[in-house]
């Protein structure tokens, strides 16, 4: 029985395109960060299938989302990364794992295409991701072209890319996860100790060499010990995430934050003076008086000390000898605390006050 000439095409056709999608695998196959990973990735599938839309949509519940969001560096990425809740992109695909085709009715899409773009687009081709068996998004492609990705064309060798970029994605979160680890507190988020003090070191030696002011915190929490007794130990973590959460986000872009130790934390501050840490302290003391810790059924204020020491200060040579500066900075400002807090309690106490 003679094969039809348009079944041998094709196959053939079909041979082509899954030797192309064996070609995008083995490239991004060994590659272990998000950015490269995803650059990659768009780039073969781009090239290869002379595309003239290729982008990836992550749903913002993903466990990777966040990670994504702070590849601020790469321009692609920028203009070919959408970020949409999983109402939106379970309205849009219905919770579909195989990939959907359309070249009508795309005003639904919109929502997974990226804000920055102005594209024309005739059809569109959405094939899920996931992350340990969970959708979090999907590799989109898109063509002036409405017969391009037809509703009625085979999307097997589609949905086989993405399972195969779902494995590949599986690999580098997990690789993701040991790095950050190894640079962040678990607990916090914030830098870990060893890692600030390598960037204290070069935030010094760049100060010195140019000339610049360098401004380090050194902080802790008043009578932490109290409120891991009171209120319990994750309470006491709460606390903690709290403080850092507030120091996070009233720092600048340069500025750098890290937990040092148990209720201690660090922040760098390049290029900025002994009065304007102080300010920033001072915006950071108002926002905990203006937010505290609940626990259940009651609240509670958190409330810092702090020292502070300038690369300018006297005896200043090294970074570590900032780092001790402003921790006895640090201990001078806790024991006049405690000093002031005694005066007023022997002064209540004189005046019959309990």
């Amino acid at each position: 029985m003679e094969i039809p000439p348009s079944l041998v095409k094709r196959l053939q056709q079909n041979e082509e395109i899954a030797e192309k999608f064996n070609e995008i695998e083995i490239s991004i196959l060994n590659i272990l960060n998000f950015q490269d990973f995803l650059e990659k990735l768009l780039f073969e599938i781009g090239d290869k299938f002379s595309l003239p839309y290729i982008w990836i949509c992550i749903i913002k519940e993903s466990p990777i989302a966040a990670q994504l969001k702070n590849l601020d560096n790469s321009k692609l990425l920028k203009t070919a990364t959408a970020f949409v809740s999983r109402q939106q992109f379970v309205t849009v695909t219905k919770n579909s794992f195989t990939p959907l085709l359309a070249n009508t009715g795309l005003d639904r899409y919109t929502a997974l295409v990226p804000e920055s773009v102005d594209w024309n687009i005739g059809s569109i081709a959405i094939a899920p991701i996931t992350l340990d068996g969970d959708i979090v998004g999907s590799i989109n492609q898109a063509d002036p072209d409405k017969n391009r990705f037809a509703p009625d064309i085979d999307a097997s060798l589609l949905e086989r890319l993405a399972v195969k970029v779902s494995l590949c994605l599986s690999n580098v979160t997990a690789h993701e996860r040991l790095r950050y680890m190894a640079y962040h507190d678990p607990l916090t988020g914030l830098l870990n100790r060893r890692v600030m003090e390598r960037i204290l070191e070069r935030e010094f030696l760049r100060a010195s060499r140019y000339k610049m002011q360098l401004t380090l915190l050194f902080l802790d929490l008043d009578d932490f010990k109290t409120i891991n007794d009171t209120h319990g130990h994750d309470m006491g973590d709460k606390a903690l995430c709290h403080v850092a959460g507030c120091l996070r986000q009233l720092k600048r872009d340069s500025d750098v934050v890290a937990r040092f130790a148990g209720d201690e934390f660090v922040v760098i501050l390049p290029s900025t003076s002994r009065s304007q840490a102080e300010y920033y302290m001072n915006r950071v003391k108002n926002m905990l008086t203006a937010t505290p810790v609940s626990d259940n059924d009651s609240h509670f204020h958190l409330s810092l000390s702090h020292g502070v020491c300038c690369i300018r200060d006297p005896d200043i040579q090294s970074a570590r000898n900032m780092l001790t500066a402003a921790d006895k900075s640090l201990y001078r400002a806790k024991m006049k605390k405690k000093s002031a807090e005694k005066c007023i309690s022997d002064q209540n106490n004189a005046n019959g006050i309990s």
